[in-house]
């Protein structure tokens, strides 16, 4: 393995595998409304322009991982997902930091995410993080109750 990044709590990062799927999909499904199908993250982890990163234990227990796509200059946070146990230990903060440092490697040179504006969390994070909000997608994303809720679109030059 050539790519190794340190977490919190004796965890690792690493890159995801395509055996991965089925736990990338699970951990998916327990933190938003509508997960993905295991199908798209087999597709995902094939697919060199979407490189995913997993936060595990020297067994290889997913804690979390982080899902990008790379276009030209630019790369986007598909999603990010930790498990709700491992949620608040720095986790999200370390795949990202993991995502950055292997971005540099890269010709991406800004990242773009799409954020429920009620997830304050998740807002918080992206900001300590350096990214700012450059618009808003109402309607964007689908709630349990039959209505939507707005995303908020943020960026962050990569250096």
């Amino acid at each position: 393995m050539d790519k190794l990044w340190m977490a919190p709590q004796g965890l690792h990062i690493e890159p995801a595998e395509t055996g991965d799927a089925a736990r990338l999909a699970q951990l998916h499904a327990q933190s938003f409304y509508r997960g993905w199908p295991v199908a798209d993250f087999v597709a995902f982890l094939g697919d060199g322009a979407t490189p995913a990163y997993i936060a595990c234990d020297a067994k290889r227990r997913i804690a979390g991982f982080a899902l990008i796509r790379l276009v030209a200059d630019e790369s986007e946070l598909l999603t990010i997902a930790v498990d709700p146990k491992w949620r608040g230990k720095g986790v999200g903060r370390a795949l990202m930091q993991a995502v950055f440092a292997d971005l540099m490697l890269s010709a991406a040179r800004k990242m773009f995410l799409e954020v429920d504006e009620q997830n304050l969390a998740a807002i918080a994070l992206y900001r300590r993080l350096g990214f700012a909000t450059i618009s808003a997608r109402k309607g964007y994303y689908a709630r349990p109750d039959g209505t939507a809720a707005t995303a908020l679109v943020m960026s962050r030059d990569l250096g």
